[in-house]
């Protein structure tokens, strides 16, 4: 058979051929090796949870020791409204609970704290006591000696004085010459407000100003 007869010949299974062949091909490689079987996760321990929870974390450098306890604040002064204390020292003459023990007569005035030893009370009045400050109170109104008297004792108090004198006057230049500031002062210092700092008081011999002033014996400070 000639050339040109063998080319238009018709060959069906030439194109077969040519369509088998890449499977052929495909079906002889060897099959991929299969994946390995996946693991189940392993459970974490305390430890490792520890690490993952405290990872970065710094420790803290060790203190002198633990806290004490804040120190108490000191307490507070009581708060003195002066009507408060006029109706006190009213209850006090009335119910016979004054603070303190008085005796006096048109010279001279003393008192001094229950149970106070008469022995100290006698030095006071000798003018024993070394006086460690005065306060003059001529030309004062009452409010105005009251207020000055009442500053006069605390602070020489909190400085650790333990006798001073108060200059009250005869009263020679007040109305009717009565000793309005020599009365008036028996009077608050027989109080609690002046007594928290009084031990005793009593007039003064002639070369502090006799009739005119009183020694006060202090409290000593913080008591």
């Amino acid at each position: 058979m000639s050339r040109k007869h063998r080319e238009g010949f018709n060959t069906p299974f030439q194109r077969l051929h040519e369509q088998l062949a890449p499977r052929e091909q495909a079906a002889a490689a060897p099959a991929p090796a299969p994946a390995p079987p996946k693991l189940p996760p392993r459970e974490s321990s305390d430890d490792d949870l520890w690490a993952t929870a405290t990872s970065g974390v710094a420790p803290l450098e060790r203190g002198a020791g633990l806290a004490g306890p804040p120190r108490p604040a000191p307490a507070a002064e009581p708060f003195w409204h002066p009507d408060l204390d006029a109706i006190r020292e009213l209850e006090a003459l009335v119910s016979g609970e004054a603070p303190f023990d008085l005796s006096d007569s048109d010279e001279f005035i003393e008192g001094w704290v229950p149970g106070l030893d008469p022995g100290i009370v006698r030095r006071l009045r000798r003018g024993e006591y070394a006086v460690q400050g005065h306060i003059d109170l001529h030309g004062m109104t009452k409010d105005e000696a009251k207020a000055a008297v009442d500053a006069f004792l605390r602070a020489a108090r909190q400085a650790g004085k333990r006798c001073v004198l108060l200059v009250h006057g005869r009263g020679r230049h007040s109305k009717d010459q009565m000793p309005i500031l020599k009365d008036a002062l028996k009077n608050w210092l027989a109080t609690a407000r002046f007594g928290r700092h009084v031990l005793a008081f009593a007039t003064a011999r002639p070369t502090d100003g006799g009739a005119g002033a009183l020694y006060v014996l202090l409290r000593r400070a913080g008591r």
